[in-house]
């Protein structure tokens, strides 16, 4: 167990990018770690390098969350763990290839990272989070969630499950005294792209942000107490504009009748 005063912050996926620059700002904030990801190396020499420069303890998890039975053991550390209070649900695969060029076990794979680990890991913690009376779960979705067009469509899926999980979540949660944040990036300059088969060479300069500022704004959102930060977005009007006119029609939804232009 990795404890501070500040409480423990669990991050999948911490080995680099996104994962690492949020472990980062976190120790510097005088919060405990604990590190998840497969490469045991590069953990353990981030894991010092925090350590060092920030004097936080920092545990590391060396896992593949998609092995069933390494996510077991995740979600069992996590959920004794009476010192954690936020999980950041990062840890994830992007792939820019067309569906119908993906292999079956590509898609197994990206679904089990992206969709499986992250709903298991929450549910692990919200438990505990309930019975403290405080914590804070960050999932870290996509702006492919609201654009599914933009890029692979198992890869835009598992971001809008992201986005939907963390609106249930949202919900299920009010009154306990648990926040549910969703971050929504657009294209960010991390390997995610080249591990996923893309270019980011081949987008506008001024299209692509970079990891430092991604975390920060995402950190400065949950500081406002957001439920949806999307850094990207220059006007929140019109976030609200499209949550406002879904909510509107969600009353609409289920009916007894068909619509009378399908009648």
């Amino acid at each position: 167990m990795s404890t501070s005063s500040l409480g423990t912050i669990a991050i999948t996926g911490a080995s680099s990018g996104i994962g690492a620059t949020y472990a980062d700002r976190f120790a510097a904030r005088g919060h405990g770690l604990v590190l998840i990801a497969r490469r045991g190396d590069v953990l353990d020499a981030l894991a010092a390098r925090l350590r060092a420069a920030y004097g936080v303890a920092v545990r590391v998890v060396v896992a593949d969350l998609t092995d069933p039975a390494a996510l077991a053991a995740v979600e069992a550390d996590l959920a004794s763990d009476a010192g954690l209070t936020h999980l950041v649900n990062n840890a994830g695969v992007a792939s820019v290839l067309p569906v119908a060029a993906m292999t079956p076990d590509q898609i197994t794979a990206m679904v089990a990272i992206n969709v499986t680990a992250p709903a298991r890991l929450a549910r692990a913690v919200i438990g505990g989070f309930k019975a403290r009376g405080q914590g804070t779960l960050i999932n870290l979705s996509s702006v492919v969630a609201v654009g599914p067009e933009i890029l692979n469509g198992v890869y835009s899926g598992s971001k809008a499950f992201m986005l939907a999980l963390s609106q249930s979540l949202r919900q299920e949660l009010a009154g306990t005294g648990v926040h549910v944040q969703a971050v929504l990036p657009g294209a960010t300059a991390t390997d995610i792209w080249q591990t996923g088969g893309g270019d980011l060479s081949a987008l506008p300069p001024d299209a692509v942000m970079s990891v430092d500022d991604l975390v920060d704004a995402a950190l400065t959102g949950l500081d406002r107490g957001e439920f949806i930060t999307i850094p990207p977005l220059a006007e929140e009007a019109e976030w609200t504009a499209y949550e406002t006119a879904r909510q509107a029609m969600l009353p609409n939804l289920s009916r007894r009748e068909p619509a009378a232009r399908y009648r």
